[in-house]
Order: structure tokens, then sequence, then C-alpha cells
């Protein structure tokens, strides 16, 4: 958040602003319209630390500049943070996101797994590709009712050389994928490589597109819900987790 404010203030418009004595700096009103469209900005804190998984997943390669991305570089540095903050008793991770990167989706669905806070996903719009197993890295998982996830094989973009050695990587890979979605959801492996592999539903693929309550009866989500639900959910296991520390204080 603080790198982004920074960014702010340096485009902020030219020319002093009426109330501030400091010349090409836009005043707080300004930049909060300039960034979020609004006037105002909540200021309270939060024990909650949410974390947004937007457009596609950049990865080693930098994607061109009008795609809408998310780097998986400044998500872990603010995980490991969030891990290591006291403030912080809970996170919650929403996703709107189209997939990409493979190796990068599974290290930031690594990095949520890992966390020892109470965690929470919640798919808005779509989580699809790998994404899904970002959606399946929390201790609990939502989906809106108008939400989809796209479950598809490994793809290769580019030339290709070396066919079977590639084959055998992709392979490799794609298993990686389906054992991490298996041992994060209820869905049994061969559920979740049927969905993978089925023909007829996707125009120039295989694979197949799951509405938000067939992705809970399918048990790759636990839950239908939204904001609220997610939140309620994560202070849930925020409160859980206190009572044990509380009950050894007493003793």
């Amino acid at each position: 958040m603080s790198t982004y404010d920074m960014a702010g203030a340096a485009n902020s418009p030219e020319g002093p602003s009426p109330g501030e004595g400091e010349p090409g700096r836009a005043s707080a009103p300004a930049q909060a319209v300039q960034q979020l469209g609004q006037t105002t900005v909540p200021q309270s804190e939060s024990n909650i630390f949410c974390m947004t998984i937007i457009g596609q997943i950049e990865g080693h390669i930098v994607l061109p500049p009008q795609n809408k991305t998310t780097k998986y570089e400044h998500l872990i540095p603010q995980l490991a943070a969030a891990e290591q903050n006291p403030k912080i008793e809970g996170i919650l991770i929403v996703l709107n996101t189209v997939g990409g990167d493979v190796e990068a989706g599974l290290a930031i669905a690594e990095m949520i797994a890992s966390l020892t806070k109470p965690k929470v996903t919640l798919v808005l719009g779509g989580g699809h590709s790998i994404g899904v197993p970002i959606a399946v890295a929390g201790d609990r998982s939502f989906i809106a009712e108008t939400a989809t996830m796209t479950i598809h094989p490994i793809r290769l973009n580019g030339l290709v050389i070396g066919v079977p050695q590639t084959f055998e990587y992709l392979d490799k890979m794609q298993e990686r994928v389906v054992r991490f979605v298996t041992s994060h959801s209820r869905i049994s492996e061969a559920r979740f490589k049927e969905l993978m592999f089925k023909t007829g539903e996707l125009t120039r693929d295989i694979g197949t597109t799951v509405i938000g309550p067939d992705a809970v009866k399918d048990g790759l989500i636990d839950a239908v819900g939204g904001i609220g639900d997610a939140l309620a959910e994560l202070n849930r296991l925020i409160a859980g987790r206190r009572q044990p520390a509380a009950g050894g204080a007493l003793q």
C-alpha cells in the first residue's frame, strides 16, 4: 500500500493545491479522487489483511502494459509481512483472475497454504486456470453464485523444441497442480481430471467451466457466498484461534 501511495504522490498534478504550502503537491482529497474515485478514504485499522488477485498472474515474463496483471513478486513479500505482523490476525484472499503463469500461481498458492494465521479465499467473477489452486489454498473457500472457474490442462505458448521432453515436463507440472488441488479441497483426483480433460464445453480447448454452486457440489469450493460470508467465517476462525491462547494464559 505504501508503494502505491508513493507512486500516486509522485504522479500528482502540477501546481499548488489550495491549502498546500508545498508546490507541485496535490491535496489529499484530490489524490483520493485521482487514485480511488472517491473523496474520502476509510482510515480505520483492521486485524484482517485483504489481498486481491486480479487480471492475469504475471510470472517470469513481463506482460504487455495494457494487460491488467498481478505480479507474484509483489504478493509473496506482502504475505510474509502479514505472517510476521502481530496486529494481523487473519488473511482474506479475493480472486478475480483469468489465470496466468503456472509456477507463479503455484508459488502464491503454496505461500497462502503455508501461512499459520487463519486465511479465507473468495472467488468473485472468476478464478480460472492456475487461479484454481489459489482459490483452494485457504482454510475455508467461498465462491459467488455467479462466479466461474475454468479447469483445463496445462498449456504452453510459443515455439516448442524437443516434443517428448516438453510433454513430459508439462505432464509433471500438471500433476503438481492436480496434487495440490485435491489435497486442499474435497474434490477427488478422478473427478478433477474428468473436468480437466472434458471435451465439448469450451470453444477452442478441452476443459470445463464450473459455475459457483457446481464448484461446491463437486467439492472444489467449500461454500457459495460473498464478502460478508467470507469475513464472518474468517472472524470465526480468528476467534477460535484466540481461545486456546486465552485458555493457556489462564492456566
